[in-house]
């Protein structure tokens, strides 16, 4: 889940609606700390994680390529190490994410390795919509050991007031997103409610398919 990806997917880092924000131009650079990661419904590690970004948006065509990452506070815990390249055409914008997952076990981490039972890398295309309040995404992964998995998010923002803004999200998807992982038909897989103020964001979310709930809060730091 990249700064991207995450903001498809908010979303990344609670699975919340991605919906591509527009970036000043150059770089961009900054951290989320979330008391759990959660993406697209599922939890991935369970302790405190630290997510940074690092992206440049080049100008006058508003491309975007940046790397995204998220590190457990448990060092057992998952570590995951994206890099991606958004291009935005109106109120559309297409992504390709790789997904990558070191354990700096300090040798064979494959991170040249590249093929259909990858188990380290997953290439993901997606596309984004945005018009007015309402959030699209779909995207499907493409390479890797996951059989082509699809996942579908609709978003709404719902309160804009006292500096509090509010959106509401239901995303599904097959393979990967269910059955806890281990790959089942498609399914409604995150069903929430976000709400953020100045560096401060919570999100309640209800997985239907894991028959779970997560409540994430997060804070963004950022020069």
């Amino acid at each position: 889940m990249k700064r991207t990806a995450k903001l498809l997917s908010l979303a990344a880092i609670f699975g919340l609606s991605f919906s591509p924000a527009a970036n000043a131009e150059g770089f961009d650079l900054g951290a989320d700390v979330v008391s759990r990661y959660v993406w697209r419904g599922s939890e991935s590690g369970d302790a405190v994680a630290v997510q940074p970004w690092l992206s440049y948006t080049f100008p006058g065509i508003g491309v975007e390529v940046g790397s995204w990452a998220s590190f457990g506070f448990d060092n057992d815990d998952f570590n995951e190490v994206d890099l991606y390249a958004t291009v935005p055409f109106g109120n559309f914008s297409f992504t390709v994410t790789d997904y990558y997952n070191p354990n700096y076990s300090g040798v064979d981490d494959d991170f040249f390795e590249y093929g259909d039972e990858d188990d380290t890398h997953t290439i993901e295309l997606s596309a984004g919509y945005e018009y007015g309040n309402l959030s699209l995404l779909g995207a499907v992964n493409v390479l890797g050991d996951d059989d082509n998995s699809l996942y579908f998010e609709a978003g709404y923002n719902i309160y804009d007031k006292d500096d509090y803004a509010a959106s509401v999200f239901v995303g599904g998807g097959d393979g990967r997103y269910t059955t806890g992982n281990a790959g089942g038909d498609f399914n409604v897989v995150a069903v929430g409610l976000n709400v953020s103020k100045d560096i401060f964001n919570a999100s309640y979310i209800i997985n239907p398919d894991q028959e779970t709930s997560f409540l994430v809060l997060g804070v963004t730091l950022q020069p």
